[in-house]
């Protein structure tokens, strides 16, 4: 029988730290009615609008969930469903202008939040830890585009 490895110290509280920052996000998303999922899908339709089963596979969520998601940001007016003249089976949702700008602050709110927060570090780690979630974030895109190039 071999025992998996145990993770690093480091990993662990990375972790950790994610998890904790995750709630912060959604303290910021919560002044401006938005939970962490809503936001997701602004920020994934802000790139360019998609159909139900593309934001469903981006967003890791089942298809009822982006209807759910996207229900109750249309009754907002913050995004709007196209049909596809080709197949009116097909349905496109992408931001309204009120989205664009409720994306916008919901931005400038995590990122006040998470300034905030860093701003009880040194000058210098503030900057490292900026610059690593910076660097996170460019992790997670490239794995998306790898995932998305191996189905």
């Amino acid at each position: 029988m071999s025992l998996k490895p145990s993770p690093s110290r480091v990993a662990l509280e990375a972790a950790q730290a994610a998890t904790r920052l995750a709630r912060q996000v959604a303290v910021a998303l919560g002044d401006l009615d938005l939970s962490p999922s809503q936001y997701r899908l602004l920020l994934f339709l802000s790139e360019g609008n998609a159909a139900a089963s593309a934001v469903a596979g981006r967003l890791a969520v089942s298809r009822p969930s982006v209807t759910a998601l996207a229900d109750g940001l249309e009754r907002r007016g913050l995004l709007q469903r196209k049909s596809d003249p080709a197949d009116r089976r097909k349905v496109a949702h992408e931001l309204t202008e009120a989205g664009r700008e409720a994306l916008a602050a919901a931005d400038a709110a995590v990122a006040e939040r998470i300034t905030r927060i860093a701003s009880h570090l040194d000058d210098d780690q503030t900057d490292r830890a900026m610059d690593g979630l910076a660097l996170w974030n460019e992790a997670l895109n490239r794995y998306r585009t790898a995932m998305e190039t191996q189905q």
